[in-house]
Order: C-alpha cells, then sequence, then structure tokens
C-alpha cells in the first residue's frame, strides 16, 4: 500500500486560498503565505504551493 503523494501547484502570486477543490467535499478555505523559499503548504489537503521562480520551484524541477 503506497500513500497519495500531495499535489503540488506552482503560483505566481506570494498569497494563495485553498479549499481542496472538491466543492462541498473539501474543505473550509484557508489564505496561505508563500515563505522566503517559495512554499507553502495546506494544512488540511497537504497540497503544496510553489512560487514560480523561487528556490522551492527550482529544486522542484
Amino acid at each position: 500500500m503506497s500513500a497519495d503523494t500531495p499535489e503540488t501547484k506552482r503560483i505566481t502570486t506570494n498569497k494563495v486560498s485553498c479549499d481542496g477543490d472538491e466543492g462541498a467535499l473539501g474543505h473550509p478555505r484557508v489564505y496561505l503565505t508563500v515563505n522566503r523559499d517559495g512554499m507553502t503548504e495546506c494544512p488540511y489537503c497537504d497540497r503544496r504551493y510553489l512560487l514560480i521562480g523561487s528556490q522551492a520551484d527550482k529544486a522542484n524541477t
């Protein structure tokens, strides 16, 4: 049995909102701020957001 890898989205702004993208089955909308390395992670669904061109984005590609 393997665990699903959390989704990673590349973004262009320092702030992003996440609601799980599943409508009524998602989670409460949260607003996240990208850290100094250019990454943030949703505390509900573990989705990772990488700021395009940041250190975190370059390490992920």
